[in-house]
């Protein structure tokens, strides 16, 4: 059973967070008002991630993701961001954080979001040994328009990243969260055509169109090209879709304080974040990803 801790200063937004993680199955859920709280009971909790508000009085969510990223960097930390507070979103992602939720939406997405990285935890502590001889891997897939390969592709990816020593075990986690950022816009937005718009609003219905498309032409025919290839010295991920594209030039910029809040910006804001680079082709139906070792000693 996986333990998730709650840090917010606000007892009824405490309450409400604990509530919907309640919801999911063999989930575990403490409770921490301060980040000092939190950080004294990190080391007897053991959380397997932690979720905080951001803005709290004494240590901000900002401050508790660069002491937990110090003390336990393998322990994920996911944001909950509400309005006046992007900027430090933006900080504490660059600062070590694995994700954030806007607090308009934890209702739709807060569960599915500690779910994600607690797969990605798991798999990363069950795979790092598989592949421990690899130095240099690349891959090609072509998939069609069924998410549910996603969790298994970023699987594979983060065993190789793991492998090849690419990056430490936080950073290889925020990885694969870009990486499973892509893929679904690759799947939604490109094969799909499903608007942003769409996706932030009514669940079930947004559910009816993914069933629908999925089985009629032309969204059904088309597939996704991932090309992989990762080194101690670089990953570089090319997700290219069959869909009509969009005009690179006109993406909203993820930072804005008018963005950072909407889902649709939010997968933008994380692969920029978590990756190095990121640049799309001319027809805006590829993107490409590439993180970068840190480390000056790794060899080819």
């Amino acid at each position: 059973m996986a333990t998730v801790l709650v840090v917010d200063d606000a007892a009824v937004d405490r309450k409400l967070v604990c509530g919907l993680l309640l919801k999911g199955e063999n989930l575990q859920v403490k409770s921490a008002t301060s980040g000092d709280e939190a950080l004294e009971m990190l080391a007897s909790v053991h959380p397997d991630v932690v979720v905080t508000d951001l803005v709290m009085p004494g240590m901000s969510g900002l401050e508790l993701v660069a002491q937990i990223v110090g003390r336990s960097p393998s322990t994920p930390v996911i944001l909950m961001t509400g309005k006046g507070s992007e900027e430090i979103a933006v900080k504490a992602l660059k600062a070590g954080a694995a994700s954030y939720v806007p607090k308009g939406v934890l209702h739709q997405h807060l569960l599915n979001t500690v779910q994600d990285v607690l797969q990605m935890v798991d798999e990363g502590s069950s795979q790092a040994r598989l592949m421990d001889c690899l130095k240099r891997g690349k891959f090609q897939f072509i998939i069609g328009n069924d998410a549910k390969l996603i969790p298994s592709l970023v699987s594979h990816v983060q065993s190789l990243v793991t492998s090849v020593g690419l990056c430490d075990e936080a950073s290889v986690i925020r990885v694969c969260i870009a990486l499973e950022e892509a893929l679904r816009n690759a799947i939604f937005h490109g094969n799909l055509e499903l608007t942003s718009e769409q996706r932030e609003g009514d669940q079930l219905v947004y559910q009816q169109l993914i069933d629908e498309r999925t089985t009629k032409a032309p969204y059904a025919g088309r597939q996704l090209q991932v090309s992989i290839e990762v080194s101690a010295r670089e990953g570089r991920f090319i997700i290219q879709d069959q869909g009509p594209g969009f005009d690179p030039s006109k993406l909203p910029d993820p930072t804005d304080p008018e963005n950072l809040e909407k889902v649709s910006g939010r997968g933008l804001l994380l692969m920029r974040t978590f990756m190095d680079e990121v640049s799309f082709n001319a027809t805006g139906n590829q993107v490409t990803m590439i993180k970068r070792s840190t480390s000056s000693e790794k060899t080819p």
